[in-house]
């Protein structure tokens, strides 16, 4: 005889615990990309600019005619100075990519230093299995981060996609060694009744 627990706890682990082959598949194409982003690190970087300026022009376009919807609100300007600065910024990136890899090399760099903080603090905390994998994926970030902030302006045009493939192969890592700990959970919604 078995009997269920209504715990919602449980039964989400178990939900994730089902889903394990599509977070070692998802693991797996991580650490491929990131080979990939490392081997032509410096297309990657050029890429990575040429998609995010290409996303903020459109995205510049769409909240401009957004904007202009609904014009009769009270807050139309800022809605308006948003999208056009946001269009303007994506136009930039896509007009001068070089100087675009440079100015986010330096915003990278402070995304690597303060996101693998939080996800080093965080996965320390929160202690899932396998939880020091993520650690060492935040502290790999930091020094990430640092080395970037530290070598500017040399490393504008190669660090992009350098840094983007050696976070993505770390994260690959870190999702695949946790979606071979859950897989190995037991199944904790039915148990034995006494």
């Amino acid at each position: 005889m078995a009997r269920t627990f209504d715990n919602p706890l449980i039964a989400g682990l178990d939900k994730v615990r089902n889903s394990w082959g599509w977070f070692l598949a998802l693991g797996i194409l991580l650490t491929i990309l990131g080979v990939a982003c490392i081997l032509c690190d410096v297309t990657a970087t050029f890429a990575t600019v040429l998609v995010f300026g290409w996303l903020l022009l459109i995205g510049g376009v769409f909240a401009l005619i957004q904007a202009f919807t609904i014009g009769s609100w009270g807050g139309f300007f800022l809605y308006l100075l948003s999208a056009l600065f946001r269009g303007f910024t994506g136009y930039l990136l896509v007009r001068y990519p070089v100087i675009g890899a440079e100015s986010l090399t330096l915003l990278l760099g402070s995304f690597f230093i303060v996101g693998g903080l939080f996800r080093a603090i965080g996965s320390g905390m929160a202690k899932f299995p396998n939880w020091g994998w993520a650690v060492f994926s935040g502290i790999v970030s930091v020094v990430l981060g640092i080395m970037v902030l530290w070598q500017m302006p040399i490393t504008g045009i190669w660090f992009i996609g350098f840094a983007v493939g050696v976070d993505l192969i770390v994260d690959g890592v870190a999702v695949t060694s946790f979606a071979s700990a859950i897989h190995h959970l037991p199944k904790g919604a039915v148990l034995e009744a006494a």
